[in-house]
């Protein structure tokens, strides 16, 4: 009998969680599906959702492109999809900083209009091993309240408004929140919450890819009140955005915005982690056990290795309740 698993996130912290979750689906049989941000600002993604309206691209094709098959035709057309056009030359190229496969993302649901359906027909051109949908279906913007953001009044709060922009401040993020506030969700993300054995948070830009799936209402209710079981990857190092905040802080601000969510789960790197009493109590606080393992990539970087973490993910996953 399948197990059903949702992950949630975006970017390439998602991106090595469905790398990860892709190795463990045979052993295990895992029915995948990724839940992703639609926050994006910055880049092509941006750019596409500033001049044709569209739902920012970016982190849908990431996440398509960890679940495409590992076949000869899929890896091809995985690689396509990723490829970026350059830019440089002598004259304005319109082209220049997209990737391919968000122009095919763009198309197909303009196309088809409906970007569940346009998500469903690029994995199937994939062969992608698993489902992929937005958090809601409509573009959201990302706002925070951080403090120092100006170096020049290091005590003041401000509203930073956007995901790249948060992404990248300079001071510490407070709370965020998002614009509009209470989005509609994506009807099937919804279901497949409903439905689902296992759900699992992060890795990835906490503020930015993992909080905002709490935010958004219907959401969040299926969250606390699925019977799933969940998970939660803690990241390896802070980015700019979560500058100050310990893994343990990464936890409270889980439960800070879903009260109510209990977690059975936190998986972390040992080194990472340090010393692990403050994160067993973190988790702990959440009703969830904390497990160790190796899972960064061998040369010592802040990524998750996806065969490690597959690997840590397998007895985890399949354990019996």
């Amino acid at each position: 009998m399948k197990q059903r698993v949702v992950a949630f996130g975006g970017g390439h912290g998602l991106s090595a969680s469905l790398r990860a979750l892709r190795r463990c689906a045979p052993e295990l049989d895992l029915d995948i599906t990724a839940v992703v941000t639609v926050g994006d600002d910055g880049g092509s993604s941006g750019r596409l959702r500033l001049e044709r309206g569209a739902l920012p691209p970016g982190d849908l094709r990431q996440a398509l492109a960890a679940l495409a098959a590992d076949e000869a035709g899929t890896r091809r057309s995985a690689e396509l999809f990723q490829h970026r056009f350059a830019g440089g030359g002598p004259r304005p190229d319109p082209l220049a900083g997209h990737a391919v496969g968000n122009l095919v993302l763009c198309g197909l649901m303009e196309l088809l209009g409906d970007p569940v359906a346009a998500l469903d027909h690029a994995a199937a051109m994939l062969g992608a091993v698993g489902r992929v949908l937005p958090m809601a279906c409509q573009p959201v913007g990302i706002e925070a309240r951080v403090r120092g953001a100006d170096p020049r009044r290091p005590s003041a709060v401000q509203t930073v408004r956007g995901q790249h922009a948060v992404a990248v401040t300079d001071g510490r993020v407070e709370s965020v929140r998002l614009a509009p506030e209470g989005p509609s969700a994506c009807p099937q993300a919804v279901a497949a919450v409903r439905e689902a054995d296992w759900l699992v948070f992060g890795p990835g830009s906490w503020y930015t890819s993992v909080i905002p799936h709490l935010l958004v209402p219907e959401l969040a209710a299926a969250m606390v009140a699925s019977p799933a079981r969940r998970l939660v990857t803690l990241n390896l190092a802070n980015e700019a955005e979560t500058l100050g905040l310990s893994l343990a802080d990464h936890l409270a601000a889980l439960g800070w915005y879903l009260p109510g969510l209990t977690v059975d789960v936190v998986l972390a790197d040992g080194k990472a982690v340090g010393d692990p009493e403050p994160v067993h109590r973190a988790a702990e606080s959440l009703g969830a056990r904390l497990v160790l393992a190796p899972v960064a990539v061998p040369d010592g970087g802040p990524q998750h290795d996806p065969a490690a973490l597959g690997a840590a993910l397998v007895p985890l996953l399949g354990a019996d309740r």
